[in-house]
């Protein structure tokens, strides 16, 4: 069995039995099933029957070659060959991903699909959600080859700054680092920021000159085969005072806690206590001010993540960072952020770079 196919069947074991069909039109779920990455296509996953992936001319061809477990049609008129399907099929209800699909495209559904029932089934959007969470050996392997790249570019950019250089200089330069090293896109908009735009979490980069005695945090990841890498390191320019260096130990103390409490059976939320309650016990707690952590797989954030709110209980595979702060408003902040894998034990670190304090 094939690993597309091999999903589509756990798929169709689990849905509901009043449901006959699921159709899939968000690209992160269409490449999970296919593992065929496009920015248009249909996957329609009829039950006691087969699926089918119609995909317009631009990808055709590929799909053909590439996609195994599933018929790929080309897309000519999208609304007749699906209604033509579920004719053939006798399909009388078919889920919808309601996390996906905007109240305007389900009425648009329901206009050309007029002899069946769609149903926003959140069950089944669950029953997706928590196939994504427990990541494959392949979907590993992929996530570690994007993970090396961003390591590498971590040690590159370390050699290569000075003062002088600008948030923006070194952004670049990091971007076009992972690029030039297999990186597919960027997982998210990439977060350089120095001096006192340390203190911003999601801060933008600028054309601020990067300075002695300024903190750098950097917050960056690549894609590979559509699986994305994070993390964040803060290093310092020249030298470093006495409370940055009390600041980015007790963020590290943190996150090594916070480390050391993830493993199978554990609480996510407690995985985030066991780092927030260092840092509230430092006197910083209000200085931290999001979660713990979140998934990384096809998107950059997913579920569970390691917060206050979160009861869900860890699963060996689980991709999730561990990333706790502390943001003094005006002067500086650190981030350290490595991604884990959840083991029957405990986890892997799959993030390679030092924590030790760099000073440049």
């Amino acid at each position: 069995m094939t690993y597309v196919e091999n999903r589509i069947n756990k798929l169709l074991q689990k849905l509901p039995e009043d449901v006959d069909a699921v159709l899939i039109h968000s690209g992160v779920n269409r490449q999970y099933f296919t593992s065929f990455p496009s920015s248009a296509g249909t996957l329609l996953v009829i039950k006691n029957a087969e699926a089918y992936f119609i995909i317009d001319f631009r990808y055709y061809e590929k799909a053909q070659k590439e996609v195994n477990g599933c018929t790929v049609l080309l897309q000519e008129k999208l609304f007749e060959q699906i209604n033509t399907l579920l004719k053939k099929h006798n399909v009388k209800k078919i889920a919808i991903e309601s996390e996906y699909m905007t109240v305007s495209e389900f009425s648009y559904y329901q206009e050309r699909l007029p002899n069946v029932s769609l149903v926003m089934n959140k069950q089944v959007d669950e029953m997706i959600r928590n196939m994504r969470m427990i990541k494959s050996a392949k979907d590993l392997e992929y996530i570690q080859t994007a993970q090396k790249i961003t390591d590498d570019a971590f040690h590159h950019i370390c050699s290569y700054m000075q003062p002088g250089m600008t948030e923006k200089d070194i952004a670049g330069e990091l971007m076009d680092y992972t690029y030039r090293n297999g990186s597919e896109r960027p997982s998210f908009d990439f977060i350089v920021v120095s001096g006192a735009n340390s203190s911003l979490p999601h801060g933008v980069p600028t054309n601020k000159k990067v300075e002695l005695g300024d903190f750098i945090t950097m917050d960056f990841g690549c894609v590979v085969n559509g699986y994305c890498s994070d993390m964040t390191r803060t290093i310092a320019v020249g030298r470093v005072n006495e409370k940055q260096t009390l600041i980015y130990n007790t963020v590290l103390k943190a996150q090594l806690a916070a480390i050391k409490t993830v493993k199978a059976g554990a609480l996510c939320k407690d995985v985030d206590y066991s780092a927030r309650n260092v840092i509230k016990e430092a006197g910083y707690g209000k200085c931290f001010g999001h979660s713990t952590g979140h998934s990384v797989g096809l998107e950059i954030h997913e579920r569970p993540a390691f917060s206050p709110l979160d009861q869900t209980v860890c699963q060996p595979g689980m991709v999730i960072t561990v990333e706790p702060g502390i943001y003094l408003a005006g002067q500086f902040g650190v981030r350290i952020e490595d991604m884990v894998v959840v083991t029957k034990n405990g986890c892997e670190i799959l993030t390679k770079s030092t924590k030790d304090l760099i000073i440049v």
